[in-house]
């Protein structure tokens, strides 16, 4: 059985199921537990059994990437009594078609089970590198909400429902999904591909990301030049970094202790 409580004190919220809005949990996780694909580029691919995330994430005090995020999620909104699907889709920034290597939620029902908002349901995405949600949006195409700044929408494209954010004075793809929940295989495929593929970005390099509520976001990035980035909705403020800092930013500034990096740089646990 899902230790709820325990996940619920890992995000900073009292034990008492119940007591939590669908949009606090959400926002509660989002500020608490940082984004971090680093077992795969130590040639580690992720467990995703909700035992297995528990361990890690909640009982080690690790973060991770999207489908353990959003899993993990998923196990605990359905210990609150929500139903759950899980959504596979393809990352759009920069216009270059990707695999579906995105993972994102439909939650319906909970406490307010007979609500129409409820039934409709709500997109909820707790694991997005680069800047996720800070709470659900309603579920499917409509107007843009604005949450700490950023501003969001989904947009319907063909076949396809987009996620979208303004950003640099523009509306920019984050995200595509055909609006048909997958099985848990196929989330198992796009897991292994993602944390084994010589062409992974996670395998190669590495995205640590840390948001609050305010909407200050703190991303450290070997994908370009090796630099942290602080921004918020107005502001952008990037700094070069060098590869022996590493560890001690992630212990300070991502609250995740116990890195070190290997003969070649690379980081592993220490």
């Amino acid at each position: 059985m899902f230790a709820l409580s325990d996940y619920l004190a890992r995000i900073g919220l009292e034990r008492t199921a119940g007591a939590h809005t669908l949009a606090e949990v959400h926002a509660a996780h989002v500020c608490s537990i940082p984004f971090e694909g680093f077992d795969a580029q130590m040639g580690i691919t992720p467990l995703l059994s909700a035992d297995a995330l528990a361990e890690k994430i909640v009982a080690g005090g690790r973060g991770g990437y999207c489908f353990e995020q959003n899993l993990l999620l998923k196990a605990a909104l359905e210990a609150l009594g929500y139903t759950v699907e899980p959504y596979l889709a393809r990352v759009m920034l920069g216009g270059v078609v990707r695999p579906a290597t995105h993972l994102a939620l439909r939650v319906r029902g909970g406490p307010d089970g007979g609500d129409v908002e409820a039934e409709r349901g709500w997109h909820a995405d707790v694991g997005f590198g680069s800047g996720t949600l800070l709470e659900p949006l309603p579920w499917g195409p409509g107007s843009e909400h604005e949450q700490a700044g950023w501003r969001f929408r989904i947009v319907e494209r063909g076949a396809q429902w987009v996620l979208q954010t303004y950003d640099g004075g523009e509306w920019m793809d984050v995200y595509g999904f055909v609006p048909v929940p997958v099985p848990h295989a196929d989330i198992e495929m796009s897991n292994w591909w993602v944390s084994t593929h010589p062409a992974s970005t996670f395998v190669t390099g590495m995205l640590v990301t840390r948001q609050w509520r305010d909407g200050r976001r703190l991303i450290l990035s070997d994908w370009g030049e090796l630099a942290l980035a602080e921004r918020t909705p107005a502001t952008s403020a990037i700094t070069p970094v060098a590869r022996e800092q590493i560890p001690q930013l992630l212990e300070t500034r991502f609250d995740l202790p116990g890195f070190a990096l290997d003969g070649d740089a690379r980081v592993i646990r220490a």
